[in-house]
């Protein structure tokens, strides 16, 4: 299966100022530009925006084939929604939806091009701390965005082999050929996970958690308001041998 990024780019090593920077402002600054995406519709400043991105790349000598790499799973898609939105609004509100996308594309790409997974998924594990007084678990919540951004790349890189192998055989056109292997190749690589997953042991707690709720043993004070516990062989019908002797 190939690799596929899928618009994360992987954690590229540097010391650059954006490498060093701590993980909240670059948090911050990709909530900002999602949020900015819903409220400018000037093409132009999301042409600002956008150049402030490629700015920004320039800066953490990542490169700008990782950002490429990002942006080219999308930029069919891209090109679709430009014509699409161009016919319906004109050139000027197509400009900046597409501007937008593109905007936030690259914020993300930025974020894990310069910062270790580890450390993002820790940082989530602290901001979804607070959340522990309501039951939530943080760290199987890191854990669910962890297995997420594992299995989508996945996904598209046994998509991306079906389809060529669907091409070399002239079934191209066949939508069964292409998605009923794709389904099962997804199917089984969640069996594997969570196989692996109860390997190391998560997830038996929840279980042992929910036995114990369904079969309760009761409570010391419970067994106690039963009444003393017989001997055995008052149980078991039989007189005492002082009786038997007298």
């Amino acid at each position: 299966m190939r690799g596929h990024g899928f618009l994360l780019s992987a954690y590229v090593p540097g010391t650059s100022v954006l490498h060093r920077a701590p993980l909240v402002p670059k948090f911050l600054l990709v909530v900002g530009t999602g949020v900015t995406s819903f409220l400018v519709s000037d093409w132009r400043i999301s042409a600002v925006v956008l150049g402030i991105m490629l700015l920004l790349f320039a800066l953490s000598a990542v490169g700008f084939r990782r950002l490429w790499g990002a942006l080219r799973p999308v930029a069919a898609v891209l090109l679709v929604v430009f014509a699409f939105q161009w016919w319906q609004l004109g050139a000027g509100p197509a400009a900046s939806i597409v501007l937008n996308i593109a905007v936030c594309v690259s914020a993300a790409a930025l974020l894990t091009a310069t910062t270790p997974m580890q450390r993002i998924l820790d940082g989530i594990v602290t901001a979804a701390g607070p959340l522990r007084r309501f039951g939530a678990d943080p760290e199987r919540f890191a854990l669910t965005i962890a297995i997420m951004i594992r299995s989508i790349p996945f996904i598209v890189g046994t998509f991306a082999d079906v389809r060529d192998s669907a091409r070399a055989r002239g079934l191209e056109r066949n939508a069964r050929a292409l998605i009923l292997p794709v389904f099962i190749a997804t199917v089984a690589y969640a069996r594997q996970t969570g196989d692996a997953l109860a390997a190391r042991g998560l997830g038996e707690s929840d279980v042992a958690d929910q036995d114990r709720g369904a079969h309760p043993t009761g409570t010391t004070d419970q067994r106690e308001a039963k009444g003393p516990r017989l001997p055995r062989s008052a149980r078991l019908g039989k007189k005492p041998d002082n009786q038997d002797s007298a």
